[in-house]
């Protein structure tokens, strides 16, 4: 599959299978991020890989899951992730500001390598850091960003026209709506 046909089939997913993700594949995730472009190449960025089972079900008591859909967005037992990825910004390399355009490229390489093997990802911002920070041992020098969850999906979001709002919603039958601006909206060329 090209580039491109991973990027648009690329869909957050929420509910997972409960086959473990080999390490090897979350390390090459890791590896993929860690070469994605770095402002001035100050390269601040680090990642913590949760495989432990121990760990799964701590981490995944920090973050929220789709808020707009709340509580139906939320994993039940069973269908939760099977691996993490925590992004991490060493503060004494790089500042929060600059780094996020590090952290935006190294999630996007790791989303698409881990889709290329067969493996879903959902990314948070909406963490409690204080926990991930206390239960990660995480130095007080280093912001984290983004938490990114991982498994083999058991669910197919689907993408639809945007309407009238960005809200995505679940049907009677459970599949997941995504509303996405088209091409013709977003698009100018050589000017606005």
């Amino acid at each position: 599959m090209s580039t491109y046909e991973l990027a648009i089939r690329r869909r957050s997913i929420r509910r997972f299978k409960q086959t473990p993700i080999p390490y090897q594949v979350l390390e090459r995730c890791v590896d993929a991020a860690r070469l994605a472009p770095s402002a001035a190449n100050l390269q601040p960025l680090e990642f913590i890989i949760v495989d432990d089972e121990q760990l799964l079900s701590r981490v995944f008591d920090t973050l929220r899951w789709a808020a707009y859909i709340r509580p139906a967005g939320d994993p039940p037992e069973g269908k939760r992730p099977k691996a993490y990825i925590i992004i991490l910004i060493n503060k004494d390399t790089s500042t929060l500001a600059v780094s996020a355009y590090d952290v935006g490229a190294a999630m996007e390489n790791i989303i698409l390598v881990a889709l290329e093997e067969g493996i879903g990802c959902c990314p948070f911002a909406a963490v409690e850091r204080d926990k991930v920070r206390e239960l990660l041992k995480v130095p007080d020098n280093y912001e984290i960003p983004l938490v990114l969850a991982f498994g083999y999906p058991d669910e197919s979001p689907v993408a639809e026209p945007f309407h009238d709002s960005v809200k995505y919603w679940k049907d009677g039958a459970g599949v997941h709506h995504v509303p996405k601006r088209s091409l013709e909206v977003v698009l100018h060329r050589n000017a606005f």
